[in-house]
């Protein structure tokens, strides 16, 4: 996309507000909170106080709307502390000439390295350094700057209590994300009716399995209901597809494929019914044409593998709606990580350590974290050092501007670019206006900052430039009890926002962090990753009793995180001012579209042979094991090969799969439908999603395919 076309979009992107509101008793509870810190310490302590508080609850009360499944206290607890320590390290650094620009730098690059750990603890690493930067612009001394951060703390810390004590929909992100999983089945199910190979989107699997990750406090107050059936629908996804495929399944047409139908009309019936009661924790209703649907007649209409199929569905659903009336944890067969099936992540105690290990392991070359910390923590400190030689009051705005505007990827920089400028403006010209025409005094600015931040909570899911102009608005109120000239003043903040904001913009320009450049890596990690997923079912049939349960899961979460990387990195780039990147082996868009196609087909013919998986008393598959170490290696060499412009070269997997075919033919005769004719069958079509792959990152142009 030309430069011009890829500032208009995210000039659009960033102004485009949507139709969207956050929960008003969320936002409400968030405004509270601040305001139960804000007054009394106004009556206490006065204005200065009253804002280092208001900084803490504020941000304290933003870090529990981000995306996250941790305890939303925990979060505000977290947040507090970090606003607490930044604040009192810019009060000391603030006081010693030259000393504060080098704590800036330091504090911008560690909070740069916090993307490491997610989205949420980058944003609430950055929302510290602007908080840092407006509240060490208070006239106090040394000794009272343990007094400021222990207020900036302590407004996280009430943020905490309330939440605590007035809680919103508990458990709320956990249900609606183990709700969302149940209904993007039932909707695969539906699609499935019309279109055997119809794909499946694994994303909201992935999230629910996020959300299924608990720390100990969460772990002894989790709802019995959310137990176990993320488990189950898991293993209800490949079972879907195993009824429907024509190859592994249901026959193509006649009566089967009228049986595989209604069966997958009366589960996707059920799985809705089931998506509803997680979600409000109602009973399940569900029509009494479902379960008719899935009882099997006298006289069975599927055979061999759809038949199995069909009796494992009837039996996951089952025990979903049990797992589900009678809130017990399901047994599965496949163990889950973590003591008694839980799935458990640390808790804040225990998080500092990771967080160190994770930052720590980005600080080798070719980062795209060590690169956005690099050029977070050089524009803070530019624009902090370009806007204190101008001389203004309010110079902090641009340092506050830089650190809000920059995100590692383009698309989110210029659009938050964007939308920070506009929603500035608007929010500092409004806030002004009425500081001009009413004169509030210290209590009115107050009550007039806490609806502010009530409007930024509640717009969060607006828009950034919404949400920004209720932010300034809240900024000038909470700092307007100053005695100094509003109309200067707002001056001063607009014209520090358009430095600052420009500063972070021509950095982003000149110091970039590509997807485009990062699509072969992306692609290669993706094929690599299928291969050794599909390796792994073939290996289970090698070996059927001394097969590990957790390899073959293990390969496909790796598969899905690799497919979402590549998926992130391909929507990215199509909004990117660049074709190409020097020195990287590139594929086309066209090229591009075609290799999902191809490893789409290679995960899905993988996942048909894990939903027949046989049990561990089945007699093994000769030669499965072997095949599937081959073929394993045949991905990842086929990802090196697209890493560096080579051509893939699938020509070992297929003689590997000819000679398997000999020595399937040669074993003792097998029943229709054994589990050899199983990965017969699938064996044939991967090295179809093979060949198409191979056709698809085909290099072009002068010297394709030499090494």
């Amino acid at each position: 996309m030309p430069w011009l076309a890829a500032l208009r979009h995210t000039g659009r992107a960033g102004l485009r507000p949507e139709r969207a509101l956050s929960d008003p008793y969320r936002a409400a509870r968030g405004a509270a909170a601040v305001a139960l810190v804000v007054f009394p310490v106004l009556a206490i302590g006065g204005p200065a106080p009253a804002t280092s508080a208001a900084m803490g609850g504020f941000i304290a009360g933003t870090a529990t709307f981000q995306r996250s499944f941790r305890p939303r206290p925990s979060l505000a607890l977290a947040a507090g502390i970090g606003l607490g320590v930044s604040t009192f390290l810019g009060y000391l650094a603030v006081s010693v000439p030259g000393l504060f620009p080098v704590l800036l730098a330091a504090w911008a690059f560690a909070a740069g390295l916090a993307w490491s750990l997610g989205p949420t603890a980058g944003v609430v690493a950055t929302n510290t350094l602007t908080v840092m930067l407006v509240v060490v612009q208070l006239p106090v001394s040394v000794p009272t700057a343990a007094a400021h951060a222990g207020l900036c703390a302590l407004g996280g810390g009430v943020q905490a209590l309330v939440i605590t004590l007035w809680p919103i929909k508990s458990w709320g992100a956990q249900r609606d994300a183990l709700a969302d999983a149940y209904a993007s089945l039932a909707d695969y199910a539906r699609r499935l009716r019309h279109d055997p190979h119809a794909p499946m989107d694994p994303d909201p699997l992935m999230t629910a399995r996020h959300a299924a990750a608990v720390t100990p406090w969460q772990e002894r107050r989790r709802p019995p209901e959310l137990r176990g059936l993320r488990g189950i629908a898991e293993r209800i996804r490949p079972t879907l597809a195993a009824i429907a495929d024509p190859e592994l399944g249901a026959a193509a047409e006649g009566p089967e494929r009228d049986r595989a139908r209604e069966l997958l009309a009366g589960a996707a019936q059920l799985l809705d019914a089931l998506a509803r009661s997680i979600r409000t924790g109602e009973p399940a209703s569900y029509p009494a044409s479902a379960p008719a649907a899935l009882i099997a007649p006298a006289k069975p209409v599927l055979r061999g593998p759809a038949l199995r199929a069909a009796r494992r569905l009837t039996g996951l659903l089952g025990r979903a709606f049990g797992a589900l009336d009678q809130h017990t944890e399901s047994t599965l067969e496949t163990p889950i990580a973590g003591p008694g099936g839980a799935l458990l992540r640390p808790g804040l105690t225990r998080m500092l350590p990771v967080a160190v290990r994770t930052a720590r392991r980005q600080l080798r070359p070719g980062s795209p974290i060590l690169h956005h910390a690099v050029r977070l923590s050089g524009v803070v400190t530019a624009a902090y050092v370009l806007a204190r030689l101008t001389g203004l009051h309010h110079s902090y705005w641009a340092a506050m501007t830089a650190a809000m505007v920059i995100r590692p990827d383009f698309v989110q920089t210029y659009t938050r670019g964007v939308a920070r400028v506009a929603g500035t403006v608007v929010g500092v010209l409004l806030a002004t206006a009425l500081v001009e025409l009413l004169h509030p005094g210290h209590w009115a600015s107050s009550a007039l900052a806490v609806l502010c931040i009530g409007g930024a909570y509640l717009t969060l899911s607006t828009g950034y430039a919404v949400m920004t102009a209720c932010i300034s608005a809240y900024v000038v109120f909470l700092l307007g009890m100053e005695p100094l000239p509003p109309l200067t003043t707002a001056y001063e903040r607009i014209l520090m926002t358009l430095l600052g904001g420009a500063v972070a913009l021509l950095a982003y320009a000149l110091f970039p962090t590509w997807e485009t450049a990062r699509l072969p890596e992306r692609t290669a990690e993706w094929i690599t990753a299928v291969g050794r997923y599909a390796g792994a079912v073939l290996a289970a049939y090698g070996d059927p009793a001394g097969r590990d349960p957790r390899a073959v899961r293990t390969a496909l979460l790796d598969s899905r995180e690799a497919r979402s990387a590549f998926l992130q990195a391909r929507e990215r780039a199509e909004a990117e001012p660049v074709r190409h990147a020097v020195h990287s082996p590139q594929l086309s868009r066209k090229q591009l579209a075609r290799a999902r196609e191809a490893v789409g087909f290679l995960s899905r013919v993988a996942l048909l042979m894990e939903a027949h998986l046989p049990g561990r008393q089945a007699e093994p598959v000769p030669g499965a094991a072997e095949f599937g170490q081959a073929l394993d290696d045949a991905a990842a060499a086929a990802g090196a090969a697209v890493l560096t412009g080579r051509a893939v070269d699938f020509r070992a997997a297929r003689d590997a799969q000819l000679q398997w075919e000999e020595l399937l033919a040669q074993a003792p005769g097998q029943r229709p439908g054994d589990q050899v004719d199983v990965v017969r069958s699938g064996s044939r079509l991967l090295m179809q999603a093979l060949t198409d792959l191979e056709k698809a990152v085909r290099p072009t142009g002068p010297g394709a395919g030499r090494s």
